[in-house]
């Protein structure tokens, strides 16, 4: 194996040229970029970036050492798996021995045909360095915001939009954060963002339209919002087009198994690709997750049934509202948590779900922990965390 080429330049595909070159790979190494510059973080994107005082330096990652050859702005338009190719959307075939697809995931959108420019109730969504730069431009004026979506990323952004002084109004069809991480957390992360100002509205499935103000949305039951921004946050969708025809697809998921392989000399990384975990094959489109597959990957491409099989154990983290949260395991969780401690600070909390196996999901709320300890919370438990009850309305 002399030639590898990797599709997809985030974290993802960069933690797969590091590791590459980590596990002895020495030969030329492609790394194939839709977006023109180098890799940065997206969770900063919805924290820090956008809020009044950002660190607008908090997206930037140290400068890649792997030495790879870099074909930025470009896109993979297909894959040919019988002659080993990778076609280019601007052209041109570059052959490989062996190839990792780790080209990730856009936004969602709701209305694609908003997405014109020239369109003036276009939604906005937030997935590129260049979506947050629109952003932070857009709510400057401090307009009235309606964010559609209530998980992570439209708290995250409805948290910014209410610091730098807009009217913000989020639309969700379940109480928010309830999916990702279960009714507990989501009634703290909710009282909080009632009391900072936000105002909750459901009311069933959302479209848009124009109106004098700028944008309308419109809900299942009726309720029309009015406001001069739309932002959507519903979701993502993985990148796998490129990869229709090539017998790689079932139904129309890419499916990894637990060394990333596809093929004995294709292996997947990151948002693109389902992995099998303790509760079922999953995509799990989560930062951590990205690297600790792309090592997985590397290893499996250079080592395959000898390489470390990916352990997946879910790290996440949002902030809003006055709240920090990180958590780990599989989420969502279900109930109050079977384990808590205090921590020093007002609101301040370590808490732990059992789920039965052995094995539980951690959160840490307002609370200082280092990941690794928060990882091995969440696999193992801990005796330092006592059998208090802690509910919703306690904190």
């Amino acid at each position: 194996m002399r030639r590898i080429v990797v599709v997809g330049n985030g974290i993802a595909g960069l933690t797969a040229c590091d590791s590459l070159r980590a596990g002895g790979f020495d030969g030329e190494l492609t790394v194939v970029g839709a977006e023109s510059h180098q890799p940065y973080s997206r969770p900063a994107l919805s924290k820090a970036l956008l809020h009044a005082d950002a660190d607008l330096s908090a997206h930037e990652l140290p400068a890649p050492t792997h030495g790879a050859v870099e074909l930025l702005g470009q896109s993979a338009a297909g894959l040919d798996v019988n002659r080993g190719v990778v076609r280019l959307g601007g052209g041109g075939e570059l052959p490989y021995d062996g190839l990792v697809i780790a080209s990730g995931a856009r936004a969602r959108w709701l209305t694609p045909d908003l997405a014109a420019e020239e369109n003036p109730c276009r939604e906005l969504t937030l997935r590129t360095i260049e979506d947050a730069i629109e952003l932070k431009r857009s709510v400057a004026t401090r307009p009235s915001v309606v964010v559609i979506g209530g998980g992570p990323l439209g708290m995250e952004v409805a948290s910014g939009c209410l610091e730098v002084g807009c009217a913000v109004t989020l639309v969700a069809d379940v109480p928010p954060l309830s999916r990702q991480l279960g009714n507990h957390l989501s009634g703290i992360f909710t009282a909080a963002a009632l009391s900072k100002g936000l105002r909750i509205v459901t009311g069933g499935e959302a479209r848009i339209t124009s109106s004098p103000a700028g944008a309308r949305v419109l809900l299942a039951d009726g309720t029309a919002l009015d406001a001069e921004l739309v932002v959507t946050a519903i979701g993502d969708a993985p990148n796998v087009e490129w990869l229709e025809g090539s017998g790689l697809l079932v139904g129309g998921q890419l499916h990894a198994d637990s060394r990333g392989r596809v093929r004995t000399s294709i292996v997947a990384a990151g948002d693109v690709a389902t992995f099998p975990t303790p509760n079922g094959p999953r995509r799990v489109p989560l930062w951590t997750s990205a690297i600790d597959s792309a090592k997985a990957a590397a290893g499996g491409l250079l080592h395959g049934d000898e390489a470390p099989e990916l352990d997946l154990t879910p790290y996440f983290w949002t902030e809003g509202f006055g709240l920090s949260l990180k958590a780990a395991g599989f989420t969502p969780v279900s109930g109050a948590p079977d384990f808590a401690e205090p921590g020093k600070g007002v609101g301040s909390m370590l808490l732990r779900w059992e789920h039965g196996n052995g094995g539980g999901t951690a959160a840490a709320l307002n609370y200082r922990i280092p990941v690794p300890k928060l990882r091995r919370l969440a696999q193992t438990g801990s005796a330092t965390l006592g059998r208090s009850a802690v509910t919703a309305a306690a904190l």
